[in-house]
């Protein structure tokens, strides 16, 4: 059976899809990934074993502002994303198979015009809940859209935001439609979602509450990562107590660097050794404390390596926030955009940690919410937290999949 699993997005977008590429794969499913083009997300598809295939420009020069480009509209942005996921589906979908897509709203609907192109299924997976329609939680306000109804609730939210995702997307979309020879739809998003999404989130960190919409909850899509710590980390680990890990991921973290800066010097005044992810934000150690109490590493294995830390300080990203959950470590989250302060939020409902609002940090606050996230009794709630997460779902999506369900 042929799977396309198509997506545009950061790291945490990509990687549940490899996740759920390899699951298939070893199932003895043709999957292979559509996806952005940068060469750090090549080489780990490689490195899998799953064929990818390029679409758009790379997400990492887009998201830090390294690539230079001339000022484009927002309708034309959309048209060349929609477009451009099409084309890549289209050319590895199947008819009888199916398409799986994630990821920023214009790739998804390019990806789902192409599987009806192709006569393949479509499925849509929601990466968090909050990107799926619910009297629970609000949608996403986007950015120069008129502010909602003051006391409006989420159902009538939700509602205004049909508007505002036709407002925003339904021209491009249904222009590319008939371009390729498909029928408009009058409603983009719910046509997008389908009628019965997926949502790819443990329940217990990210459940689906009872609402009208039919989601299937399959568990967070986790990438096997039999990778060992670089040899300099690990030698790092053993010469003392565990660390704290303060790391932002694919975050530039504009405007919040002093939240970076002060995690590591709280910590190291505490008395904590830390581990500094570099990412996307090119963070450092900083300061002028001794070189043994501070180690900066690239890009590495995450459950490896929170299964030794004291704390994780970091923005809030699905993948980052299962990860440490899983390993039971404790959690500083400082959320930045999108469906980062949801996680924040579920952080600190499950008490496996605290948040910190990125707007005018101090060196007292960053250091009461380093105190919280290091008390033993966050420790222990994460601890029994982390004995329930799940770690079946890609073989749950994938079995899903391979049954035609």
């Amino acid at each position: 059976m042929r799977v396309v699993l198509s997506t545009y997005g950061s790291r945490g977008d990509v990687e549940p899809m490899l996740g759920l590429a390899v699951r298939l794969r070893e199932l003895g499913a043709d999957a292979r990934l559509c996806a952005p083009s940068d060469e750090e997300f090549a080489a780990r598809s490689a490195a899998l074993g799953v064929p990818v295939v390029p679409v758009g420009d790379p997400v990492r020069a887009l998201v830090t502002g390294a690539a230079p480009a001339a000022p484009v509209d927002f309708p034309t942005r959309v048209a060349r994303l929609t477009a451009a996921s099409y084309e890549a589906v289209l050319g590895q979908a199947a008819a009888g198979g199916a398409v799986v897509a994630t990821g920023l709203f214009p790739s998804a609907a390019g990806a789902r015009a192409a599987a009806e192109t192709a006569g393949a299924r479509f499925v849509y997976a929601g990466l968090q809940p909050t990107v799926l329609p619910s009297p629970h939680h609000p949608p996403f306000q986007y950015p120069g859209r008129p502010a909602p109804p003051a006391g409006a609730d989420s159902t009538e939210l939700w509602e205004l935001d049909v508007e505002s995702m036709n407002a925003l997307f339904g021209g491009a979309v249904n222009a590319h439609r008939t371009a390729v020879g498909l029928p408009v739809v009058e409603n983009v998003r719910d046509h997008v979602l389908t009628g019965r999404p997926w949502l790819a989130t443990d329940p217990t960190l990210g459940p689906w509450l009872p609402a009208d919409l039919d989601v299937v909850q399959t568990g967070a899509w986790l990438l096997p990562d039999p990778r060992p710590l670089p040899a300099g980390l690990t030698a790092f680990l053993d010469a003392g107590e565990p660390p704290v890990y303060v790391g932002f991921g694919s975050m530039p973290m504009r405007g919040a660097e002093d939240v970076a800066r002060l995690a590591v010097e709280q910590a190291v005044a505490a008395g904590r050794r830390v581990v500094v992810g570099r990412g996307w934000a090119e963070l450092s150690a900083g300061g002028d404390g001794a070189p043994d109490d501070r180690f900066v590493t690239g890009e590495v294995n995450h459950r490896a390596l929170f299964a030794r830390v004291a704390a994780v300080v970091h923005h809030g990203g699905a993948g980052t926030t299962t990860a440490a959950a899983l390993a039971g470590a404790p959690q500083l989250v400082v959320p930045q955009i999108v469906d980062q302060p949801y996680w924040a939020a579920r952080v600190a409902e499950l008490g496996i940690g605290a948040v910190h609002d990125t707007a005018v940090p101090t060196a007292e606050s960053v250091a009461a919410a380093l105190r919280t996230v290091l008390a033993p009794r966050t420790r222990g709630r994460a601890a029994a937290v982390a004995a329930a997460v799940r770690t079946d779902g890609a073989e749950v999506a994938a079995r899903l999949l391979l049954d035609g369900c």
